[in-house]
C-alpha cells in the first residue's frame, strides 16, 4: 500500500484498503477557523442537540485566522461565536484573538502546536488543510457538514484515493524553492490533474527541504485538485514533531510493492524559477518568459509563502536595497512574526532588512491572500498587477476582480519588488 492507503487502513481497523473503496475511519484531529467554524457549530448543535458534547476535546483545534485585523462587525461576530463555543465546551485548543494565545494562519499553527503527527488523520474546514501531509499524515479539507459529523462522532466516511507520485531528483539549486517545484507540477498536470487523488512527493530534492518548505509542496496539492498531499516522514519530520508534542504516534510508510496511478520524475537541475500567470495556478511560465512585466505591488505571506524560510530568502535579496513598488510582508503566525526581530541575515534582523528596504510588515493572519474585508492589509482595490507568494490567483482572490496576480516563490517576489517588474532571481543572486 501507499502511505495514504496504509494510514486509512489503520484508521479503518483494516489490514488493507484499495483505491476506490469507501471506509469509515477514526479521526485524530479536527481543525476549524473563523470562516467555517460558526456554521460547523450551528450544524453540530442542530444535528446532535444543544447539549451535545464534542467527541474529543483534545482532538479539536479552533484557530481563527482569516478575517482578523478588520473593523468588519460580521467578522467580529464570528470570533464571538467561536469564543462562546470554546468556553461552553472548555476547549483547550482555542487560540483566541487579541491575546497571547493568538497564533495566526491555521495551517502553520497546526505544525507549530504539535498537531501534525506522522501516521495520523487530520481534517479541517479549509481546502489547504492538505498542508499537514508534509508530516506523513493523511490531511485534507472538508465542508462544514462533514466537520459537524466529526465534531459529534470522531468519524468520517472517506473514499480511498489513488496516488500520483512526483519524484524530484538531484540537489536543489539556490535559486529554486518548494514553490517553484509545485508550480511546475501544477502547470504540467493542470488544476484538475490530480482530482481526488493523493499526491505523494519523493526524491532527494524533497528530503533536502526543511519540514516547513515541504509544507509548501503539500499545501498546493489542492490547486491540482488533489485530495491530499503527502511526504513520508524522515528524521527531520520526527525531530520537528517530537520537539512540539509528547502525544503518541506511529509513522507509516509506502511499501516497496505499492501501486501508483502514475509517476512523474523531475531533475531539479533542469528546472527554472516558475510563475503562475493570471488567472489560474496552472497557467505556468518560466520567469524568463515573463521577465519585464510591470508590477504595482509585491506580497510575501500566507500559509504558502509566510514561513520564516520565505522571509530569510527574501531578506537575502532585499538586504541593503530598496523596493520600488508597494511591498507587503505578512508572517503566517505570531511565532514567525517574532522571529523577524531575532533571525538575522549577515548580522541584520529580517525586520530591519524589510523596513530599511521600504517594505510594510503586517500582523499575522491570512490577510490579503483571500481578499478579506476592504480594510484588510495588502488587499487589492483596483487594477493592480501583483506578484505574490500566495496559492491562488483567480479573479478577485486578493480583493479586486480587476487585479492580476502572478504566483511566485519568495526569491522571485523579492527580486521583482526591487525592480518593479517580474525579475528572475538568478539575475539578482548572481549579482
Amino acid at each position: 500500500m501507499t502511505i495514504t492507503e496504509a494510514i486509512l487502513a489503520n484508521h479503518a481497523g483494516r489490514d488493507r484498503v484499495s483505491p476506490g473503496e469507501t471506509v469509515w475511519i477514526d479521526v485524530d484531529t479536527l481543525m476549524t477557523h473563523d470562516v467555517c467554524g460558526p456554521p460547523t457549530i450551528e450544524i453540530f448543535k442542530r444535528e446532535f442537540g444543544e447539549d451535545a458534547k464534542v467527541w474529543d476535546k483534545e482532538g479539536l483545534a479552533i484557530i481563527p485566522d482569516h478575517y482578523i485585523f478588520t473593523s468588519d462587525q460580521h467578522a467580529h461576530r464570528n470570533i464571538q461565536i467561536l469564543r462562546a463555543f470554546a468556553a461552553e465546551h472548555d476547549l483547550p485548543y482555542y487560540y483566541d484573538v487579541g491575546g497571547d494565545d493568538y497564533k495566526g494562519v491555521c495551517h502553520m499553527a497546526l505544525a507549530e502546536e504539535g498537531f501534525n503527527r506522522p501516521g495520523t488523520t487530520l481534517f479541517g474546514t479549509d481546502s489547504h488543510t492538505c498542508t499537514s501531509g508534509a508530516f506523513g499524515l493523511f490531511s485534507t479539507g472538508i465542508g462544514n457538514t462533514d466537520a459537524a459529523l466529526i465534531m459529534g462522532t470522531g468519524k468520517i466516511w472517506v473514499k480511498v484515493p489513488e496516488t500520483m507520485r512526483f519524484v524530484f531528483e538531484g540537489e536543489l539549486p539556490p535559486y529554486l524553492m518548494a514553490k517553484d517545484l509545485i508550480l511546475a507540477v501544477i502547470g504540467d498536470i493542470g488544476t484538475d490533474g490530480a482530482t481526488y487523488r493523493a499526491m505523494e512527493f519523493d526524491g532527494e530534492a524533497v528530503y533536502d527541504l526543511s519540514v516547513e518548505e515541504r509544507m509548501t509542496l503539500c499545501n498546493m496539492a489542492i490547486e491540482a485538485g488533489g485530495k491530499n498531499g503527502i511526504i513520508q516522514p524522515d528524521a527531520k519530520t520526527m525531530d520537528y514533531t517530537r520537539a512540539r508534542t509528547d502525544r503518541d504516534f506511529t509513522p507509516v510508510y509506502t511499501s516497496p510493492d505499492a501501486r501508483f496511478h502514475s509517476e512523474r520524475v523531475y531533475d531539479v537541475s533542469q528546472l527554472e524559477p516558475v510563475v503562475a500567470k493570471p488567472h489560474a495556478p496552472d497557467n505556468k511560465a518560466p520567469v524568463s518568459e515573463v521577465a519585464g512585466t510591470k508590477l504595482d505591488r509585491a506580497y510575501i505571506g500566507s500559509c504558502t509563502g509566510g514561513k520564516i524560510e520565505d522571509f530569510v530568502a527574501a531578506a537575502k535579496i532585499l538586504k541593503g536595497q530598496e523596493v520600488t513598488i508597494d511591498t507587503y510582508v505578512v508572517p503566517a503566525t505570531t511565532d514567525v512574526r517574532k522571529a523577524l526581530w531575532t533571525e538575522k541575515v549577515d548580522g541584520e534582523t529580517l525586520a530591519d532588512i524589510f523596513e530599511n528596504a521600504g517594505a510594510k510588515i503586517g500582523l499575522s493572519s491570512c490577510a490579503a491572500c483571500l481578499g478579506g474585508p476592504p480594510d484588510t492589509f495588502g488587499r487589492t482595490h483596483g487594477t493592480e498587477v501583483v506578484i505574490s507568494t500566495t496559492n491562488r490567483n483567480y479573479p478577485g482572490r486578493m480583493g479586486s476582480k480587476q487585479s492580476a496576480v502572478y504566483l511566485a516563490s519568495a526569491l522571485t517576489t523579492a527580486a521583482s519588488a526591487l525592480s518593479g517588474v517580474i525579475t528572475d532571481p538568478r539575475d539578482v543572486l548572481v549579482a
